[in-house]
């Protein structure tokens, strides 16, 4: 198997013919739970920064300011993701069998 670019697994045509749809159900799975739990991570680490800023233990703003729109990229990103599964998911319903 071979890391992409984001850290998701990309599966060559060799590979696909060869795993089973549970498997390709649980990598999938196993691949959004790791980009949610990235998002996550990004929050946090933007919520903590933001708290440490104001009680006064960091002073360095340009590195506060980089964690939020770090999550806040990833949020957006996420939540196009989101819309753009809905979507195909509602045309796949769609389709006459």
């Amino acid at each position: 198997m071979v890391q992409s670019i984001n850290g998701l697994p990309q599966m060559s045509l060799r590979e696909t013919y060869d795993t089973s749809p549970n498997e390709v159900h649980t990598k999938f799975a196993d691949s959004l739970k790791n980009a949610i739990d990235g998002v996550n991570k990004a929050q946090v680490e933007s919520n903590e920064m933001t708290k440490a800023l104001a009680r006064g233990e960091v002073d360095d703003l340009h590195n506060v300011m980089i964690s939020s729109q770090k999550a806040s990229v990833m949020m957006t990103t996420a939540t196009e993701v989101q819309s753009k599964v809905v979507e195909a998911y509602k045309e796949v319903m769609r389709m006459q069998v």
